[in-house]
Order: structure tokens, then C-alpha cells, then sequence
């Protein structure tokens, strides 16, 4: 079975096992995905289930959209997503949290990172600093650009100052702690991407052994 949920991150603390062991632990707020669509192989090309959660104001949703809950007889939600899946749901299924995970399993947690703005290159890509003495006049800035006459140009992938953060990544094979489906609650061992209330989806680990 092909498990999955949307949450959001509420923030870190930290659990202490049978043992007295402290482990790190992410605590993923979930409420209840209705399903929207069935897409299968035949009259799509591929298997997946099209959910939505999170509660939002009609008036904030656009016409498809809306078309689409409609047919699902299903309240307006904020967010729609789809996951892979080769079962098929009933239009209109409510899932929880608790329907699709249970204490051991081992899932991978995508989300957007924390945005930093504009970084330079010691602090976005951990390249060394150059001299320190008051003379030098070179401390944190970039270096060499390349060779001089040939080529005569920056060649493409130099890393240099920019835009740090603020991207799609995934954290693998991270282990459930924890499950409270009347709560909607997740908890997981270990980081994920993200500010508190950053939106994250979960799905069962590709790597997991």
C-alpha cells in the first residue's frame, strides 16, 4: 500500500524512548485529505489519487477548482495535490493520518526550505575565506573567476553570491514515533524542511530497507 499525507510542520521537541534516550522529533500537524480524483492508466496514462485539505473560503477558489469539489461532493479546501498510488479511493473518502501510518514506519518528508536571501558565497556554498589581516582587503568575497585570456569568461556552474534557499527539497528515510489520528498529529525522528507552518508532504520512504 502506497501511504501519504499532507501536514504541516508545528515544530521540533523531543521524545525519550523506553531506555531514557532522548530522540530529536518533528511534530506534523494533519488534517483529514478528501479524495477529489481518481486517475488511472487507462484514461490517464498513470496511477495516482488526487486529494485536497486544509479549510479556505469559497470565495478563494477558482472555477476548476471548484468544479472539481463539487463533483467529489466535497467542501472547498485550500490545498490540492496528487500522490502516486496504485489503489483506488471512493470520490469524496476522507483519509487521516492514522488511516496511513503507524509507529515504525519510514517515510520521506518533502517541503520548502527556509528562505535566506541573498547569501554570499562563504555562507551559501561553505567555500573558505580569504585572509584575515587588515591589508588584505579580501575577506569573504568570491576569488578567482577562472582562467585569464582563454576562455575570457565565467564558464557556466562557477558558484558565486545569490539566492540561498526558498527550494522544493526532501529529507529520506526518516522513522514514525509516533501517530495520534484523533489529534491529527505525526511525529517524526529528525528534521524536516521548512518554517513552522510550511506545507510538507509525506510519503512512504523510495529507500527504506
Amino acid at each position: 500500500m502506497t501511504k501519504f499525507i499532507l501536514g504541516k510542520k508545528s515544530g521540533m521537541t523531543q521524545l525519550f524512548d523506553e531506555n531514557g534516550n532522548v530522540i530529536p522529533a518533528t511534530v506534523i500537524e494533519c488534517e483529514p485529505m478528501y479524495v477529489l480524483q481518481n486517475k488511472t492508466v487507462e484514461t490517464d496514462g498513470y496511477n495516482a489519487v488526487k486529494v485536497a485539505s486544509g479549510a479556505t473560503r469559497a470565495k478563494l477558489v477558482n472555477k476548476p477548482d471548484a468544479g472539481q469539489f463539487k463533483k467529489a461532493d466535497v467542501e472547498v479546501k485550500k490545498y490540492i495535490r496528487e500522490f502516486e498510488a496504485d489503489e483506488e479511493y471512493s470520490l469524496g473518502q476522507e483519509i487521516k493520518v492514522s488511516d496511513m501510518f503507524s509507529v515504525g514506519d519510514h517515510v520521506d518528508v518533502s517541503g520548502v526550505s527556509k528562505g535566506k536571501g541573498y547569501a554570499g558565497n562563504i555562507k551559501r556554498h561553505g567555500q573558505k575565506g580569504g585572509p584575515s589581516g587588515h591589508g588584505s582587503m579580501y575577506h569573504r568575497r568570491v576569488g578567482s573567476m577562472g582562467a585569464n585570456s582563454t576562455p575570457a569568461r565565467v564558464l557556466p556552474g562557477k558558484k558565486m553570491p545569490g539566492h540561498m534557499g526558498a527550494v522544493n527539497c526532501t529529507v529520506q528515510n526518516l522513522s514514525v514515533v509516533m501517530v495520534d489520528g484523533e489529534r491529527g498529529i505525526l511525529v517524526l525522528r529528525g528534521a524536516i524542511p521548512g518554517p513552522k507552518g510550511g506545507l510538507v508532504t509525506v510519503k512512504s520512504s523510495v529507500k527504506a530497507k
